[in-house]
């Protein structure tokens, strides 16, 4: 028994190498044991350019029923597109043929184009593998030599509006980052100035800021007084370190008469801007523009006396 199982082997093995030497150009038979197996390729050499149509037609005698594995993995150097099989076909000899088709894509870089060998079963459970099967490759291409022959004026195509339009997009993008960037480094260039600012100056600033919004012209008048408490509020936390923006005016006027940095007269001045400004806030009363010019001057009188009071340089409290 190990004689015919070194002969089989050896025989399966000369049958592949043979194999090798075969080529598609119109039909290779693979059959072998009583089993036709034959392979067709259209068209005879391959090309990249079309579909590769392969046609494996399998006959087996009766009672010796073949079995073919799923070639897709068997064909190298092709994408598998499609495949089909017709309905097996029995004659009166009881012969049985079943034919499969396959559409094939190659692949333009592909070393070679095959099918590679597979094994076939029969009913009777013997096998044998097949030969591989060797399809015509494409022709090989020539080799390009010699210099580039170009012409720059007349080979280059002449510019285009989509290249155009692309370049101005692009121009427009990057304008519309440098721009971004700019404002961003003036803001924030604006933010340290104000931050290094000193109480009065800050509030100065403030308050000019606020007349060049226009609230009392648009009818904002309560908006305009919130905003003008504002800064006189936060001017007095910077300077005297009192949380006034968080204190009712009550609270705030009581936190004063007990710190001794406020006279009697700077009290009674902020109690007046203070309770006029809370009536127009809290109070429902109709403002004019000659009340809030008032109420702005005011303002400016007591910040600028209060800065002279307790010196106008900067201090270490500045910017807070």
């Amino acid at each position: 028994m190990g004689m015919n199982w070194n002969r089989g082997v050896l025989l399966s093995a000369w049958t592949i190498f043979v194999g090798l030497a075969l080529t598609a150009g119109q039909v290779a038979d693979l059959g072998r044991d009583g089993v036709g197996i034959t392979v067709e390729a259209e068209p005879e050499v391959v090309d990249v350019g079309r579909d590769f149509l392969v046609t494996v037609t399998t006959v087996s005698p009766k009672g010796l029923e073949a079995r073919l594995p799923d070639l897709r993995d068997r064909f190298k150097g092709f994408q598998v597109a499609e495949d089909f099989s017709e309905e097996p076909v029995v004659d009166a000899e009881g012969k049985t043929t079943l034919v499969t088709r396959w559409s094939l894509r190659p692949e333009p870089l592909a070393k070679r184009y095959r099918l590679a060998p597979f094994v076939v079963t029969t009913a009777e459970g013997s096998s044998f593998y097949t030969a591989p099967v060797v399809f015509n490759p494409p022709a090989r291409r020539e080799a390009v030599t010699g210099a580039m022959e170009i012409h720059p004026k007349r080979d280059f195509p002449s510019l285009s509006w989509r290249l155009v339009g692309i370049g101005a997009g692009i121009l427009a993008l990057v304008v519309l980052a440098v721009a971004l960037i700019v404002f961003i480094v003036r803001k924030i260039r604006m933010m340290v100035r104000i931050h290094r600012m000193s109480p009065i100056e800050r509030a100065m600033y403030e308050l000019d800021v606020l007349l060049k919004k226009g609230l009392p012209g648009r009818g904002f008048y309560k908006d305009f007084y919130i905003e003008l408490t504002m800064v006189v509020r936060r001017y007095i936390e910077r300077r005297h370190e009192v949380r006034a923006p968080n204190l009712t005016t009550d609270e705030f006027l009581r936190a004063a008469e007990s710190n001794p940095a406020f006279t009697r007269e700077a009290i009674a001045e902020l109690r007046e801007f203070l309770q006029s400004a809370d009536m127009v806030k809290f109070a429902g009363v109709e403002a004019t523009p000659e009340m809030a010019d008032a109420a702005t001057s005011r303002a400016k009188v007591y910040l600028k006396t209060d800065a002279t009071a307790f010196g106008n340089g900067r201090n270490q409290e500045a910017g807070k």
